[in-house]
């Protein structure tokens, strides 16, 4: 049992068909369709694709002017990616550690983490739970910061009623495969902010501003274009979004309650306010659990599981480069080594479910057993 398993079917095929036998391939017309329903769902009034969710995090910090030397901060635990994007720029990344809860940056240890080199704040919306961003936003509107949302996970989240990527500065999504929906690869940034979206545009398209005749290179941009093929799925996949979202949302409750009274597995909650899209479905283990073990152990059953994200302070790159202790951010040490993702999708049955909780069952005793 996979993962996660992206819902495809004609519908796609038919898209990039017609993508085909228009020969027209690159960043057009489709892609601007696709765009206006992403920005449509986030609600935000400019919605921009690219080649990535990565590149779209690279091109937000350059387009507010993330120079070398400055610092970003971010939470310890997430995808490399955030990381990398800051990096990249030139600049550092700020470690901040997460609530043990939610899996998102603790807004109560940001404050300590600025600096007088610090110009911007990048939260992220952990496997699709957005994180608390009214004080995140109050902290770095108190210090003349911009927000950029690491959203790649929640497309489709709400926060108090306000869809994720339009809750700051910018937002950025992820296409890929294991996200809400996919186009293979490619990202979209979010905004409000005219000048900071006609820049983006600029920048993602090699710094060009077209002409009448011919166009005039203004920046030294970048080619981070999403293509009218990817486009196209993406719009497929924009027509199944409410059926994904329910269907996942649906899902996750039932395997909760399936989870209840599993000791030693603490389900993911969501605060208050905030609707969860479950790109991923992470529980954390009680400390006494052998983590791997159990992944190893649901492996044998054919049960495909993983770990939450990465503490990226414990990754060799970041160890090396930053030499970050452990119990300097003890709940992102805590959750690297002990958050566990189960699969979840919509096409998931009740067979399914149950598969994967007495497969949970049996491999957190055995894991237990060989901790002892």
């Amino acid at each position: 049992m996979r993962l996660n398993v992206p819902l495809l079917d004609d519908q796609e095929l038919a898209a990039v068909g017609e993508v085909l036998a228009s020969g027209y391939l690159t960043q057009g017309a489709r892609t601007a369709r696709f765009e206006r329903e992403i920005a449509e769902v986030a609600g935000t009034t400019h919605a921009q694709a690219v080649s990535s969710a990565t590149t779209g995090l690279h091109l937000a910090l350059v387009g507010l002017g993330i120079q070398p030397g400055d610092e970003v901060v971010i939470p310890g635990f997430s995808f490399p990616a955030t990381a990398n994007a800051v990096i990249q720029q030139g600049a550092t990344p700020v470690f901040v550690d997460i609530q043990r809860s939610t899996f998102n940056l603790d807004p109560g240890l940001l404050e300590s983490a600025i600096t007088e080199r610090t110009r911007a704040v990048m939260p992220v919306h952990a496997f699709g739970l957005c994180a608390d961003m009214d004080p995140i936003v109050a902290i770095a509107d108190r210090h003349g910061l911009p927000v950029i949302e690491d959203a790649a996970c929640a497309l489709g989240g709400l926060y108090h009623g306000r869809g994720a990527g339009s809750l700051a500065t910018a937002g950025v999504f992820s296409f890929h495969p294991r996200k809400i929906i996919t186009t293979a690869e490619g990202g979209m940034i979010t905004t409000d902010d005219d000048a900071l979206a006609e820049r983006i545009a600029v920048l993602r398209a090699h710094g060009a501003v077209r002409g009448e005749l011919f166009m005039e290179f203004v920046e030294a941009g970048f080619n981070y274009r999403l293509s009218d093929v990817h486009a196209a799925i993406g719009s497929a996949q924009m027509r199944k979004l409410p059926m994904i979202l329910h269907g996942r949302r649906t899902r996750a409750a039932e395997l909760t309650e399936r989870l209840a009274g599993l000791d030693g597995v603490h389900a993911p909650v969501a605060p208050e306010g905030i609707e969860h899209t479950y790109q991923s479905y992470v529980v954390r283990l009680d400390d006494d659990i052998d983590r791997d073990a159990v992944i190893r152990a649901m492996r044998a059953k054919d049960v495909e599981t993983t770990l939450g994200t990465y503490g990226m302070h414990l990754q060799p790159y970041f160890r090396a480069r930053f030499d970050i202790a452990d119990d300097a951010l003890p709940e992102t040490t805590r959750a690297h080594h002990q958050a566990l993702t189960l699969p979840l999708y919509p096409q998931l049955t009740d067979d399914d479910l149950d598969t994967i909780v007495d497969a949970l069952r049996d491999s957190v005793a055995t894991s237990r057993r060989e901790a002892a």
